[in-house]
């Protein structure tokens, strides 16, 4: 691999493993198993090993989880809430106590104790106890701000209101909330015919961050303690003993935790557990080994994410065999298309197993999967199946075809360069992704529609109400009157915000419009470019002409053609900050008749974008290129960029001569160094706010 390819495979990991983050951390819907996240994760880890240079400031390598974005209130954890690195063989907790004892300068065989128990798959949470009453419960959020749920957590029966016996004056309980097997099926029962969860670590989830109590109340979650955050003081020297005063003060505390003398009792207990894993009441993915000495985890410390002191030993997945009888292509809400085997049913880790997914195109062509073969079918992280291997390859049976058109909507199917899922280009009109499109359409940061949310556009888009954007522009009072008892005032209310919204700036619409790599800053860029929304679709009627001029070269690869076509795009398009990716993107979008006449429908139902006109302040830093680095904590990276800007720097996002300021948040690392070495000028968070302020 060349560092450029290298440069490339970082920044799309970077992206993915995010997006997966958000979907299993925030949104409590994960896409891909826990395997294959892992896979992601330990790509990236390796990569960063063999080229450090290019570990960039948004690794998930250094980060824990995602920012909360829910409309619960946020809080700053005393001490951090960080993640466990995993271990997928002996060979590697072998290896996990070998680095406990080089660190600690301990001889080779020097015994290390490890308490050993079972990791839950459950919610991270956090219990403040101060003189021993609960005072306030946290999610785990992004590591540094969680959530905060310290009404729903007073719902859960395994969580005391006070604390028994003489507790620390104050004392943060870490554990797991979790839904129990039996419970989550019951539960799942109960809502038939509604939206049911997925497994049930998404029910529990789901149901703690709740807004109303009232309805976590209803939902049977369970509390496990495994650790502690800040505290005053310490009952014991170890581990074992600071989780046995845990038990002892009321919580509950795993009854197959264990201390183990050594590595091979701590194995043993490991593979103890996980004969008795199908029979626990609870979903657990592997066993978490912790020095138990506490002065040996205080010296240890920890490195980015994870602490140094403890691992995760996770199960391997539960596999069966089975005939492949087809393979259907669904279209996601986001228009990526999924192959998804469908089986000749098997019974997989007490589970009857239908489906199983086939990832995309690549991985099916790796397999050698076609209708017919016999295949080994996993439960990777006990949630979604997979196929693993294909036992009959050497049979005489034709290869699939991944289609070249959306089975939903017929168009166009294309995979970015670099890329390996192939995407729909239907966008708007594609029927997979409307209710998704939609709901993105209304969201807060795009045409902000008020009162207008999720269940409503998926009610209306059932009802036939509602199928492309500008259907929302055709209801009425009198139609939406209809659908409530004494629902003039709903009505009334409901309109009032959905022609409130006709008049949103350019760039609230353009990202309302769901365009591939068209994100909030990319459509503020085109905005304060173009204006106007004629402007900009007079530029992008030039650029489809220009496109569809380009021929490919003689002996021109069509991954190289492909390439220069999209840098001359870029070039065409003349906007700072938006390179070949995100401008081929735009003219895929802008080139699909639909789509233009899904735009041109929006503005015939009165939707009116607002021109987008740039103004800045003279400041100390007008002319200059600012670089930020490492986390902020005052304030999101984009809304720092939006202050340079407004004070009339340019906002970049790599160091090199042209830098002239360096600001550098939490944690930061190559950016920061290099800054050093050109001599570049840096000045913290706190120093930049006051830059901001002197501004005015």
């Amino acid at each position: 691999m060349t560092e450029d390819e290298a440069r490339a495979r970082l920044a799309w990991l970077a992206a993915e493993i995010a997006r997966h983050d958000r979907l299993y951390h925030d949104q409590d819907a994960p896409e891909i198993s826990d395997a294959d996240y892992d896979a992601l994760v330990r790509e990236n880890r390796a990569l960063e090993a063999d080229w450090p240079a290019l570990a960039r400031d948004d690794s998930p390598s250094r980060r824990v989880g995602v920012a909360p974005s829910s409309p619960l209130a946020k809080i700053a954890h005393a001490k951090a809430m960080m993640s466990l690195d995993n271990a997928f063989a002996d060979d590697e907790v072998r290896e996990f106590v070998a680095r406990v004892r080089r660190f600690l300068a301990l001889a080779e065989d020097a015994p290390v104790a490890l308490t050993a128990e079972p990791k839950i798959d459950g919610l991270s949470c956090s219990l403040r106890y101060e003189q021993g009453r609960l005072v306030q419960a946290a999610t785990r959020g992004d590591g540094t701000t969680g959530e905060d749920v310290t009404p729903n957590v007073r719902t859960i029966a395994d969580v005391p209101e006070r604390l028994a016996g003489d507790a620390p004056a104050v004392f943060e309980v870490r554990g797991e909330v979790y839904m129990a097997k039996a419970d989550f099926a019951a539960l799942n029962a109960r809502l038939a015919g509604e939206r049911v969860f997925a497994n049930p670590r998404n029910a529990a989830a789901g149901s703690l961050r709740q807004k109303d109590a009232a309805v976590t109340r209803a939902r049977p979650l369970r509390f496990l303690a495994h650790g502690w955050g800040e505290v005053s003081a310490l009952p014991a020297e170890s581990q074992a003993g600071v989780m046995a005063a845990i038990a002892g003060w009321g919580l509950p505390v795993s009854d197959l935790l264990a201390l183990c003398a050594t590595v091979d009792e701590a194995l043993e207990r490991y593979r103890a557990i996980e004969r008795r894993r199908a029979d626990l009441p609870f979903d657990i993915d592997g066993v978490v080994y912790k020095v138990d000495r506490l002065d040996w985890q205080q010296r240890l410390g920890a490195v980015a994410r994870a602490p140094r002191w403890a691992i995760a030993h996770k199960f391997p997945a539960e596999r069966a065999e089975t005939l492949l009888e087809r393979i259907d292509i669904q279209v996601g809400r986001t228009g990526a298309l999924t192959p998804v085997a469908r089986l000749e049913p098997v019974t997989v880790g007490g589970v009857v197993v239908t489906n199983a997914t086939l990832h995309n195109a690549d991985e099916i062509a790796r397999l050698g999967a076609r209708p017919g073969d016999r295949v080994v079918v996993q439960r990777a992280g006990d949630v979604i199946p997979q196929i693993v291997e294909v036992l009959t390859r050497d049979a005489a049976r034709p290869d699939f075809v991944f289609p070249d058109h959306c089975p939903e909507c017929q168009s166009l199917v294309e995979r970015g360069p670099g890329e390996v899922v192939y995407r729909c280009t239907g966008g708007l009109i594609c029927p997979a992704q409307r209710v998704e499109r939609l709901r993105h359409f209304v969201s807060r940061h795009a045409m902000d529609v008020e009162g207008l949310g999720l269940t409503l556009i998926e009610d209306f888009f059932r009802d036939g109400l509602i199928a492309t954007p500008a259907d929302i522009y055709r209801l009425t009072e009198e139609t939406l009157r209809a659908r409530k008892k004494d629902g003039r005032v709903w009505a009334a209310n409901l309109v009032k915000g959905i022609d409130a919204s006709r008049t949103r700036p350019l760039d609230r619409f353009l990202f309302a419009l769901g365009i591939r790599h068209v994100g909030e800053v990319t459509a503020r860029d085109l905005a304060r470019r173009f204006g106007t929304l004629e402007a900009l679709r007079a530029r992008l009627d030039a650029l489809c002409e220009a496109r569809a001029a380009l021929t490919q070269a003689p002996g021109e690869s069509d991954e190289k053609f492909a390439a220069r076509r999209a840098k001359q795009l870029a070039e065409a398009i003349d906007v700072a900050g938006i390179g070949p990716e995100v401008a081929d993107a735009l003219v895929d979008f802008w080139a699909e008749p639909h789509n233009r006449a899904a735009v041109q429908d929006l503005l015939d139902q009165g939707v009116t974008p607002a021109e987008v006109v740039h103004r800045t302040v003279e400041s100390e830093i007008s002319g200059q290129t600012v670089v930020f680095t490492g986390k902020l904590v005052t304030m999101s990276r984009d809304e720092a960029k939006a202050q340079a800007e407004r004070l009339g720097a340019k906002a970049a996002g790599s160091v090199s001569k042209a830098t002239d300021l360096v600001v550098a948040g939490a944690d930061a690392g190559s950016k920061l160094k290099k800054a050093q070495d050109l001599g570049i000028k840096v000045v913290s968070e706190e120093e930049w706010a006051a830059i901001v302020a002197r501004a005015g």
